[in-house]
This record gives structure tokens, sequence and C-alpha cells, in this order.
């Protein structure tokens, strides 16, 4: 349907934010679920749903759903309508991907980058890198929906900015979101790598866990929490920090951080690392240290042991505040196992109330690589198919239709619009 034919198609489409958010975020995925759900009449939704099928936008998928009488189609967003890209900045390496909306990777790439290169010139690399993948991808599919980038720093999400100190040196209250929004004209979410990674946790795998808490033990140490199915981020990006509490005692060892006695320097993977050198082995990261542990090094292995219980020491005064009914604990370090994962649950219940621990399950995250790559993706997907994120969505679509020759509000192979 050509839309800009005429103002009542592209009235439609536009006002058809509502209908299109129900059935994006899953909330309704019937013709009879948008009645129920939307409270308007039917003329209207059969009129702004159409619109949206016309766009591409929704399917009725081939699945049926049982409704105690005829079998009723599944409306689903189209996997073709559009693509978000997305970047995992680390330490060392930018991790770059297109990808389609539920969120499944389309095309990746990686990158080496320093710290030191700074923060204008890493946001103009990862620029190119997503126009060399839109390119190799052949544009993607339909519109751009949004970008999103993980870092490892803390994040004032409201304002897409690093907070405080942080291994992003030269990051501290930079512009992120204006420059990328300068190359490509559409919504761009930043947020800690950790948050990105109890996103996806959460809503892959325990999506029936609403009060959880997810533990990453990598080269660093943090935390994420989810709080009625909310993450829940604090004032200011702080929350989840766990990695910088003190211990205090008479040998406190220096953090990165420059403090003495942090959870990190005693029980992270570059702390981990250090006291196996001092003992003769070759361990630079937390990778070398698991790489230990699989050789079944004792030392290695009582080492990251040692790590679980400082874990759990702190995890334990979490517990006692946040009180969540679920515990996921994961990053590099977390392949070691039960070896990490017997002292964080020693400490935990040891130390925790019996009302807070009597339910509590503490496993381990199911092994995938880089999670925050896919949380991040499901960041973007979850605020463009918001109520408000629909609006601004289907704005741009029917504005980007009434400049195409064709008129045509369509897939990637017509005219919608691009951002390469």
């Amino acid at each position: 349907m050509p839309i800009k034919d005429s103002a009542s198609d592209a009235s439609a489409l536009t006002n058809a934010s509502d209908i299109f958010s129900l059935i994006a975020t899953g909330e309704a995925v019937s013709r009879s679920a948008l009645l129920e759900r939307s409270g308007l009449s039917r003329v209207t939704v059969t009129q702004r749903l159409n619109a949206l099928i016309a766009a591409d936008l929704i399917e009725e998928a081939a699945r049926t759903l049982p409704s105690g009488g005829r079998p009723t189609r599944v409306l689903a967003v189209n996997r073709r309508a559009g693509h978000v890209l997305v970047a995992n900045i680390g330490e060392a390496h930018l991790h770059l991907a297109l990808m389609s909306p539920e969120p499944a990777v389309i095309a990746q790439s990686t990158l080496r980058y320093e710290v030191a290169e700074g923060p204008a010139a890493t946001l103009d690399k990862i620029a190119d890198g997503f126009r060399r993948l839109l390119s190799d991808a052949g544009g993607g599919n339909g519109i751009l929906l949004g970008i999103g980038l993980s870092l490892p720093a803390p994040v004032d999400y409201k304002r897409g900015r690093v907070v405080g100190p942080s291994i992003m040196r030269g990051w501290d209250d930079v512009d992120i979101i204006g420059p990328m929004v300068e190359h490509f004209g559409v919504p761009v979410y930043v947020d800690n790598d950790v948050n990105l990674m109890t996103l996806y946790e959460y809503r892959r795998h325990f999506p029936q866990a609403d009060d959880m808490l997810f533990i990453k033990v990598g080269t660093g140490i943090g935390a994420g929490f989810i709080a009625d199915g909310k993450i829940f981020r604090g004032a200011h990006g702080a929350s989840g920090d766990i990695g910088h509490i003190q211990f205090d005692s008479a040998d406190a060892p220096l953090c990165r951080c420059g403090k003495l006695g942090c959870v990190e320097a005693r029980a992270a993977g570059w702390a981990i690392a250090r006291d196996l050198r001092t003992r003769g082995f070759k361990a630079d990261n937390a990778r070398d240290v698991i790489a230990l542990v699989e050789q079944q090094v004792p030392e290695a292995i009582m080492m990251l042991r040692k790590a679980g219980r400082v874990i759990g020491e702190v995890t334990a005064d979490v517990v006692s505040i946040l009180n969540p009914g679920l515990i996921v604990v994961g990053g590099t370090l977390a392949r070691g196992g039960d070896f990490l994962l017997s002292g964080i649950r020693e400490l935990v219940y040891q130390r925790g109330l019996p009302l807070a621990t009597r339910e509590l399950t503490i496993v381990l995250a199911p092994p995938q690589a880089d999670i925050a790559l896919f949380g991040t993706g499901q960041l973007v997907v979850d605020n463009a198919f918001s109520p408000a994120g629909a609006v601004a969505l289907l704005n741009r679509i029917a504005s980007a239709a009434a400049r195409s020759p064709t008129g045509r509000s369509a897939n990637g192979e017509r005219s919608m619009e691009r951002a390469d």
C-alpha cells in the first residue's frame, strides 16, 4: 500500500503506534487480544492493523494459538521490518553487530582498539565499522530501529555518559549519544555492560525471576539487578558496582581504581592472575586463569575457590538489602563452575538471614559468547517497541515514505529510511 497515496493511510500508520507496541512487546498477539488490550473499536483496530501489515511491519504468522474454538492466527513483528546496530566496547576490542529485532545476529565484526585512542576516535571507528557491516549485508533489513553501545564503565543511562573514574580513561562525562546521532540520525542508547548482560539473562533465560541479581566475574567484577522486571540503575548509574566495595585488613591489596582492599583487588580475574604470576605461572587475565583451572593446576583452583568466598561475602550483604529470588553468576571466571560457585553459595547461605535465603537460588549463567552484545540489542529493541518508541518509529517511517519516489513504507527491498 503506498502510504502517501492518501492522508488517511499515513494517518492510520502514525496512529497505529499503540497497536504496534502491543504486538511487538508480546502483550497482544491476536486480533481479539488487540481489541481487549487496546480498548479500541473493531473498525479502528482493523484499520490500524491493516496499515501496519501493508507497511510490512507486522505479519500474521502461520502458527496458531489455541483459542478454544477455531485457531487464531498469530500477529508478530516482521523480522525483516528493521534492524539494529550494536557495539560492545571492551578493554582491547570493539565487537560490532548488525541484528534483527529478535535480536539475532545478521552480521558482526571485531576490531582492535585501545582506550588511549580516546572517545572521539573510538566512536568514529565504531561508525565506520557499522557502515561496513551495513554495506556487507546489503543495507540490513528495513529501517534502522536504533543504535546501542555497551561500555565497561559506570554509565548515567539518562544522559548516556560515563560517570566517575573507570578503565575508560578520558571518557568521563563525554557526549556519546550526540556524535552517533550525527552519524546515523536514529535513537542511540548507552549503558553499562553488566546491566546489559543482566537484561539479556533475564529476558532470554530467566523471565520468571522478576527480582534477580546477576554477577559478572571476569577481568573485573560487577552486578546488575532486575527489580520487579526492570533494570535498577540507581540515581546516576552506579548501582551494582560491588567490585569496589572495600574490605579492611592489614594486607589490603591495591585496586586498579586506586583504593585499597576492593573486592576486585581480591577476586577479579586480573587480581587472581597477579597472584598466580607471583607463584611463577604465566597468567595475564581471566582467560589465562580459567585455562590453568581447566588444566587442574592446584594453585589456580585454590585461588578461584578463595575468590568465590570473597564474592560470596559481599553478595550476602546485597542479598540482605535487595532480597532477590535468583542469583545468576556469569563472566569468564564462571567457566570455573563449582570451583567458583561453591564459595559464593557457602558465604551467602552462611551469612544471609533465613527469610532472604530460604527460597534463594544461585546458578551459573548458561554459557554464551558476548551476552553484553545481545543485551545491547535487546535494549534497543525494547526502546523502539515501547509505546513512546513506537510513536517515534512510525513517524519516521511515514516521513521516509512521504519523501520516497515510490511512496512506500516497506522493507529493505523497497524504499524505507536507511542510515548507511
